[in-house]
Order: structure tokens, then C-alpha cells, then sequence
């Protein structure tokens, strides 16, 4: 049976979501906690909250961090002296007088970095709580675009991915995101609803991840529960029919017992893109048994579901009597053009249960247990268009019968319906002690996870006609959705044996074993080291379709382990110099969830292996409000997996690739009404060896020479009633090449936002953002053969309530 779509419509469910949310939070009495709270225990966390920076009835990442895990920062002042141990009550309380847009003072987010962005060894970008308020940033995707050096990628060919599908220095990372330390394996567009901060661990960090990392980790660290009581809601509506409506509720049941809502309605079309829509909404609540006691428990559970369009965006071709191909947009093409058909849609369904467990059994040994198991379920159906030879040349010569097709060249993509679920078990312990005069913090654990994959193609009853270049149509007449085994020669044709199949399954487990020791030599000096072993074991499957094509099956078993050592130069808490050496590895099927065929090669499974090498300095500025961070890094990588253009798949190669660089970075409060935070990265990209003789020397797809971003707010008589924040930024990618023969490029992206507000009292804030102020033509996702234009020039207003 077909399953026909209605583009561009407005659907009453999320909107309807969005106003009561917005209602229901902006009417709850401010009442006391149902217990008096009990006076709070000093932190040994470094704040990153300046006195006043909050509003009443707010509270920063600070104080809910302390009620569930403990993964505050540590004093990194060497050997304590009397004999105790970092952590004992009573004995060292920093505080840091700082910013809320000091990236430096915000934690990772997991116990098994627990330190903050200052004493962490390596490149962290931060995308801080205040920083996406003052954007009104929605979705995970938005929040990264602050990070210099990460690329959105499309997703596959004829597999058919979209979802957050990243690049990290050029690297994937679809399967590096990461919640509080614990594996997001959905495929799926993540809303930033529930989003404390965001961190960005750049380079190989298998040693605390897992398998994976090449190019880094994406950790979400999201809200929790806190003392006190707090009351938010927000309503947004502007361009494109976008409403949307947040809920933050926080209430403390007693002196140990807290609850935390968070909710989200929203609907919205895309500026710039015909028929493209989003329609979602999420909830989020969690609670905390043991705030401020020796063992504390969290538990959240998450749920978001999302009707969207895909879009596969335009192509990229061309211009006869040109060496270089860009997308057709370059050429006159409408950017608002979209070529999918009315079967087009993408429906998410996607639900996380996680708890987690601190134990401080002892002054100098705290506990961890994360679970966390999710379930994710998915209807796709895409039309991937493509101006073959005859419709450039017809386009280019001013024929306006030029036709573009919606078929790969492999027949696909195929709709499918694909159901998912996953399991992970992190246990961690930190203990920090002494051994005479040294000191040591040992962190060590073992990490268990099994996810499971399982789709079912379907085809249609015949081929999907193509549409006019210059005016497409949405229509199709006659197009029927069917049952793979009415039409198995519909199915797309998978390459290395997999051929035209009806259900593909896959699995895969893996046994991990970490343990690090860092050591502090001298008072100023300390050097760390660590590793991690994994056993890898995943199978995956193609059967039913085309009998006179056998059924596929692989496995694949992988023994890795991944070392890393840093040598850390502190001759105060305000100033890190680091070294950085780590190694990192990613079997070819890794990405169960992530791919059409997960590992087909004919290289023997051999995995990917990338080695990182930085040396680095932060610093602390003006009392704690600016922050500093200068690396320099070398980044290697062997066997590399590729991604096939055409069909999405994932394989291994012997390829090697080499980006070395400069990163750059300042954030927090130049005044106390002016903030500032700003990136910039400069990576050299080469291939360094192939079996392609000629892309030896060239430089690395998607991976921009210059990056950066910027964004700077100040505040205008804040503390009277006529006060006013105005802000805007800035970003900036240099052009990139998207194919490794460096022949199909896509041009820079400059993006202007800004944004001003108003509060009316204490409680209330008004305020509208503006996003590509320039309406520049900008590519937001990019793939090998094709690119998506970003949006056009939109405006947002936003009311918001705080008590």
C-alpha cells in the first residue's frame, strides 16, 4: 500500500504541544521545596558562574552537576600535604570567580574525564548554556556550529541515512555522540530541548570512548535535577509558520530528592527549501534520590518524535568547459528547488532510559555504574535526484525540457522501516591517593554494550519518473509503495555480493577494559597514562529479495587496544601547558545503525587506525572571566574507511591521511556586560597514500583550510528597566573539497546572526534572533555528490518566563 505525504503542512499536534507547555510553565506558583534544604556542602568544582550572572530562580550547570555525578574539576597543585587525599571534606575548596561563557570552566560531563575543560589535556570546544539561549538554538546541529572543524554531513547514497550525520577535522563521527559519557546509537535529528552544554573532545580518544573517535567524541551534557525549585517555559514563533514551546521545571521533593521536567513542541518549515518541514516533540524528565549524600542516584528518560522531509539537496555538476564541479545552485538553479516526491518522509520514533550511580565509598575512591538502553524505531523514504549527462548538457545549452532522475545509479534508495534497539553498562571508579610524595588519581572500569539492527525494505511498483530541472513536481502518478516480495526487482542492487534484498540485520557487542594513572611528579608537573582494551564482535545479514542472489552473512571479530599518554606542565591553577599523544581504532562495522551494509571490503575487515599527537596551552584570564586555549596538532590515519557515493556503504581501504593544524580559542567577559567567545582553525589535509596514485598529495574531502566562528554580546543599562542585550556572530568555512580526486568543490560559507532582548523585570525576557542576515547562499550538509543548501535569511521571536 502506498503511503502518501502531504508537504508543507502544518500539523496541529506539536503546536498544540508547544502552547500548553509554554502556558502550564508560565503559571506554576513559585513554592518551597516540600522539605527546608539543608545548607549545601562546599564544592570542590571550579564555578563557572560569575556572582549575579544567573537569574533568580535559575540555576547554572553548577548546581545540578552536583547532584548527580561528581565529575567536578580537581586542583591540579600536586602533592597534598599531611598525608590526605583530594576529596576528603573540608579540604581544598577552589573557588573561581568566572563566566558563563568561560568554556574553561565547564566540566566534560562523564566520570571518566573528570576534570574541567582547563586541566583536560586536550582540545575541547565547548558550546556553553549561555551561549545557546542568547542563539535560541533547537537541535544539536545548530549548537556544533560553533565548533570549528565540524562538517554536517547528508548521510548515505542508497542507504538512505540522514539523521545528525557529523565530521569531526574531516573524520566521521556518526557514531562518536555520546549523552553523559554513554553511546546515542539513533540515527535521528537531535533537538537541544533538554541540552546543558555540549563538549567537543577533538582527536582520537578511544582510550576513554571505545572503539571509534578518529576525528573525536560529541558529548551532551544534559540537564538534571538540582536543589531548589525553578519554573521556565519559552514560546518562539517567526519565518518559515516556526512555533515552538519549551518546559524546565525543576522541584526538590526534600533535602535528598529532586525532580526535573523538560518538554518541547515544535513545528516549522525551512526557509529556502520548498516543502521541507519539521514537526517533533520531546520529553525528558528525570529524578534524583541522594543530592548531597555519599551515594546519589539519577534517573532520566527521553523520548522525541520527529516527522520530517528528508532532503537529499542538489547535486553537484560540471559546467561544460570547466575543470572543477560545483552545485548546480552556482549556476541559476533555484536553491528553494526540491526534488523528492509526496512518499517522501522520515518519521523517528526514539526512547533512552538511563540511570546513574555515584558511590563516594571512601574519602579517596568514588564509584560510578551508567546504564543507559535505548530503543529507536523508523519509517525513511528519499528520493535521491541527480542531473545526469544529458540533463547538464540540456541545462547548460538552455533546454528547458532538462530533467533531472530520482533513482541511484543502483535503483535505490529503497523506503524501509527499521527498529533498533541498544544496551550499555559503564561501571568507573576514581581513586585518588599518594604513594609517599606522589600523588595519584587511577581511573579504571569496564564498559559493556550490545546493539541490535533490524530493517525491512520495501520498493515500489515501478521506476520513479524524473521531474523538470528548472520547475519540479512533488507528483507522481501511478507510484506505488509495495511489499519487497511484489517487486524484488525493485530493490536497489548492493555491490560485493549483497545484491537486491529484503531484510538486513545487524548486530554487535562489545567487552571493554580502561584504566589510566596520572601522576603527579613534582607539584608542577604531572604525566598521565592509559589504555584501553576492547573485543569487538558484530554480524551482519542480507536476505529474502532476489532468490538467484545467495543470502549475504559476515562477521567480524576485533581485538583493539587503544594507548594514550599526556605530560602536563602546571605552575598554577590559571595555566596548563600539555603534551597529547593517543591512538585510537574504528572497525569497518562499527556502524551497525549508521549504514545501508555495515562492513563489505576486500581488505580483510582491517580496522582504521589514526594517531594523534598535540601539544597545547590554556589559561585563565583576568580573575577567571577569559578563557585561552592555543594546540597544535598532528593527526594520522591508516587503512581509512571510505564512503561510497553511490551506495552509502562503509569500507576499509589502505589509504592514509594525514591533517595537521592550529586551533584557537577565547571565551567569557571582556566587561561585565560584554561577553565574547570565538574559534579558528587552520588544517593542512593531505592524503599521504592510496591505491589511486593521483590522489596521493590532495587534500582531504570536507576539510576546510580556514575555519572560524565568533560571537560577541553586550549588555545596555542592564540593571535598570530600560535594559537591552544586543549580540551577533559570525561564521566562516573556507570552500572545501568534497571528493578525494579534489574535482567537485563547494564554495565558503558566511553566516550573520544577531540577535536583541529586553527583560521586563526579573522573570520575563523578550527577544528576536536573526539567522543569515546576508541571505547568502550556504551549504549547511555536504556529501560527496551533493550538497544542501542552508537556510535563507529568517527571523525568530521568543517569549520566556523564569521563576
Amino acid at each position: 500500500m502506498s503511503r502518501l505525504l502531504t508537504p508543507n503542512r502544518v500539523r496541529s499536534t506539536p503546536l498544540v504541544a508547544g502552547v500548553a507547555l509554554l502556558c502550564s510553565g508560565l503559571h506554576v506558583e513559585n513554592t518551597e521545596a516540600a522539605t527546608p534544604e539543608k545548607p549545601a556542602k562546599p564544592s570542590q568544582r571550579h564555578s563557572g558562574t560569575s556572582s549575579g550572572t544567573n537569574k533568580p530562580g535559575t540555576h547554572s550547570a553548577t548546581d545540578h552537576a552536583a547532584a548527580t555525578h561528581d565529575t567536578s574539576a580537581q586542583p591540579l597543585n600536586g602533592p597534598l600535604s599531611g598525608g590526605q587525599h583530594a576529596g576528603e571534606p573540608g579540604e581544598e575548596h577552589i573557588t573561581v570567580v568566572g563566566s558563563r561563557m568561560n568554556i574553561l570552566h565547564e566540566d566534560i560531563g562523564l566520570s571518566r574525564m573528570p576534570t574541567d575543560v582547563m586541566h583536560t589535556p586536550q582540545t575541547v570546544n565547548v558550546v556553553p548554556r549561555a551561549l545557546m539561549e542568547q542563539q535560541n538554538v533547537k537541535s544539536l546541529d545548530e549548537a556544533l556550529r560553533n565548533v570549528p572543524g565540524i562538517t554536517a554531513s547528508v548521510g548515505e547514497g542508497e542507504g538512505g541515512m540522514s539523521g545528525d550525520q557529523f565530521l569531526i577535522r574531516g573524520f566521521q563521527a556518526q557514531n562518536d555522540i555520546y549523552e553523559n559519557g554513554l553511546r546515542d546509537f539513533g540515527v535521528y535529528t537531535r533537538d537541544s530541548f533538554y541540552y546543558d552544554h555540549v563538549s567537543v573532545i577533538k582527536g582520537p580518544s578511544s582510550e576513554v570512548f571505545g572503539n571509534g573517535t578518529t576525528g573525536g567524541a560529541i558529548n551532551i551534557v544534559t540537564k538534571a535535577p538540582h536543589a531548589g525549585n525553578s519554573y521556565q517555559g519559552s514560546f518562539s514563533g517567526g519565518s518559515g509558520s516556526y512555533y515552538r514551546g519549551t518546559l524546565d521545571i525543576n522541584q526538590q521533593i526534600n533535602d535528598s530528592i529532586a525532580v526535573r521536567l523538560s518538554a518541547m513542541g515544535n513545528e516549522n518549515n525551512v526557509v529556502g527549501r520548498n516543502y521541507v518541514y519539521s514537526h517533533r516533540w520531546g520529553i525528558a524528565p528525570s529524578i534524583t534520590f541522594g543530592m548531597n549524600k555519599k551515594i546519589s542516584y539519577t534517573v532520566d528518560y527521553f523520548h522525541q518524535n520527529d516527522n520530517r522531509i528528508p532532503d537529499y539537496g542538489v547535486w553537484v555538476v560540471q559546467k561544460p568547459g570547466t575543470a572543477i564541479a560545483k552545485p548546480i545552485t552556482e549556476y541559476g538553479v533555484n536553491r528553494n528547488n526540491w526534488y523528492g516526491t509526496t512518499f517522501d518522509q522520515d518519521d523517528i520514533s526514539t526512547d533512552m532510559l538511563t540511570g546513574r550511580l555515584t558511590a563516594k565509598v571512601a574519602p579517596w575512591l568514588t564509584l560510578y555504574n551508567d546504564t543507559k538502553g535505548g530503543i529507536y524505531h523508523r519509517y525513511y523514504s528519499a528520493s535521491q535526484p541527480n542531473c545526469n549527462a544529458t540533463c547538464v548538457t540540456k541545462y547548460f545549452a538552455g533546454d528547458p525540457t532538462a530533467s533531472i532522475v530520482r533513482n541511484g545509479g543502483l535503483g535505490g534508495p529503497n523506503p524501509y522501516s527499521q527498529s533498533d534497539w541498544s544496551i550499555q553498562n559503564v561501571f568507573s571508579g576514581i581513586a585518588r591517593f599518594n604513594t609517599g610524595k606522589i600523588r595519584h588519581e587511577v581511573i579504571g572500569g569496564f564498559d559493556i554494550e550490545h546493539v541490535e539492527d533490524h530493517r525491512q525494505n520495501f520498493a515500489y511498483n515501478k521506476t520513479r519518473p524524473g521531474t523538470n530541472l528548472v520547475n519540479p513536481s512533488m507528483d507522481v502518478s501511478g507510484l506505488q509503495r509495495v511489499n519487497c516480495s511484489e517487486n524484488p526487482n525493485g530493490l536497489a542492487s548492493i555491490p560485493n555480493g549483497v545484491g537486491r534484498k529484503c531484510y538486513k540485520d545487524g548486530s554487535a557487542t562489545d567487552i571493554g577494559f580502561f584504566l589510566s594513572d596520572q601522576i603527579w611528579l613534582t607539584k608542577w608537573f604531572a604525566i598521565k597514562g592509559g589504555f584501553r582494551l576492547d573485543q569487538w564482535y558484530s554480524s551482519y545479514s542480507a536476505t529474502g529479495g532476489v532468490s538467484t542472489t545467495p543470502d549475504t552473512h559476515f562477521n567480524q571479530n576485533e581485538t583493539t587496544v587503544n594507548p594514550t599518554v599526556n605530560l602536563m606542565y602546571m605552575p598554577n591553577d590559571n595555566l596548563m601547558v600539555y603534551f597529547n599523544w593517543a591512538e585510537s581504532t574504528t572497525p569497518t562495522s562499527l556502524y551497525v545503525t549508521n549504514s545501508n551494509a555495515p562492513f563489505t571490503t576486500s581488505s580483510g575487515y582491517a580496522p582504521e587506525r589514526s594517531r594523534l599527537y598535540e601539544v597545547g596551552a590554556k589559561y585563565n584570564a583576568f580573575k577567571g572571566r577569559m578563557g585561552f586555549t592555543a594546540a597544535l596538532f598532528r593527526l594520522e590515519k591508516n587503512n581509512s574507511t571510505i564512503t561510497d557515493p553511490t551506495t552509502g556503504d562503509v569500507s576499509a581501504s589502505s589509504d592514509s591521511q594525514r591533517n595537521q593544524g592550529l586551533e584557537l580559542s577565547a571565551s567569557g567577559n571582556i566587561t561585565s556586560d560584554w561577553s565574547v567567545i570565538g574559534t579558528y582553525a587552520f588544517y593542512d589535509s593531505r592524503v599521504t597514500g592510496s591505491q589511486t596514485a593521483a590522489d596521493v598529495g590532495k587534500r582531504i574531502q570536507f576539510v576546510p583550510q580556514n575555519s572560524a566562528t565568533l560571537w560577541s554580546s553586550y549588555n545596555i543599562a542592564s540593571k535598570t528597566p530600560f535594559n537591552l542585550t544586543v549580540g551577533g556572530g559570525i561564521t566562516w568555512r573556507q570552500g572545501v573539497w568534497l571528493d578525494a580526486a579534489n574535482t567537485a568543490r563547494v564554495p565558503a560559507t558566511v553566516d550573520f546572526d544577531a540577535m536583541i532582548s529586553h527583560n521586563f523585570g526579573k522573570h520575563w525576557r523578550v527577544a528576536m534572533n536573526g539567522y543569515n542576515l546576508a541571505n547568502r547562499l550556504n551549504y549547511s550538509n555536504l556529501f560527496q555528490n551533493r550538497v544542501t543548501p542552508a537556510i535563507g535569511r529568517s527571523f525568530l521571536f521568543n517569549l520566556s518566563a523564569s521563576y
